[in-house]
């Protein structure tokens, strides 16, 4: 990428409305080795009470499940391109993606059980923990009467919400906006004006924060929010191609977003 992309504008409104990406903001993910042979595992023991093996092995159902996910980045990075994409459906990301060439019996099955069987995907796949600062980020927004919302992109957003649940944070977030709900995925700016209008804020009074240009900073841009801020994650300065777009802030994580907002709150007020 050019380096002036990594020059900020500095244009930043009043945020009447916070935000957030999930992966990279909200949280930070480890990959988990395994998580292919174990859901292999599981697809198998779902074909088998199903009388629906066909033959297949839980070798040949790990490596259509790996084969899958690389056509899964693939088109994700390639969705980043068009003004208004869709999220990928669960169906098709299992009849597709991973079961193409299995027996009618077996892909039937998958097929059926598509919702579920990404929700597990989506929880072995990946190992989160929550990032540094973001409580103290949701007490200050609390504090100041900012409602803080969450604009994601996900084949299965209930990993989230399950995530949110089991740390005690569901209750934080005034709403989720997660792609495979909606049936839209970022950089299609509808996504954060869904999230706009059902908190009744106006767009360009919003600030949205997510860390990658490709899905963020672009979505960001196009939507027109108040302030655009990129945080910076593990794969932040990876992008699948050269963009024209350029963040409005910079920041190293929840701990220097904290500090934007406060400052940001105490120069409007002065």
């Amino acid at each position: 990428m050019t380096d002036n992309r990594r020059v900020p504008t500095g244009r930043l409104c009043r945020p009447k409305a916070l935000l957030l990406d999930f992966g990279g903001v909200i949280v930070l993910t480890t990959k988990n080795p395994a998580w292919a042979d174990e859901l292999a595992g599981h697809v198998l023991a779902l074909l088998e009470a199903r009388g629906a093996v066909a033959g297949l092995t839980a070798a040949m159902i790990a490596e259509d499940i790996k084969a899958g996910s690389i056509a899964d980045s693939h088109w994700k990075n390639a969705m980043s391109r068009p003004l208004a994409p869709r999220e990928l459906r669960y169906e098709e990301f299992w009849g597709d993606f991973v079961a193409a060439d299995w027996p009618a019996e077996a892909r039937d099955v998958v097929v059926a059980e598509a919702k579920e069987l990404c929700r597990i995907m989506g929880h072995a796949r990946s190992i989160r923990r929550l990032r540094d600062g973001m409580l103290e980020l949701l007490d200050a927004a609390d504090a100041a009467g900012v409602p803080v919302g969450i604009v994601s992109n996900a084949l299965a957003g209930q990993v989230h919400l399950d995530f949110l649940a089991e740390h005690g944070l569901a209750a934080r977030f005034a709403v989720e906006v997660h792609s495979d709900a909606v049936g839209l995925r970022k950089p299609n700016p509808d996504m954060i004006r869904i999230a706009a209008e059902r908190l009744d804020v106006p767009v360009g009074d919003c600030w949205y924060v997510g860390d990658n240009f490709d899905r963020d900073v672009l979505c960001g841009t196009r939507a027109g929010v108040g302030g655009n801020i990129l945080m910076e994650a593990g794969k932040t300065y990876e992008l699948p191609y050269d963009l024209r777009v350029r963040p409005d802030a910079i920041v190293a994580d929840p701990v220097g977003l904290l500090d934007l907002f406060v400052t940001s709150l105490k120069a409007s007020a002065a």
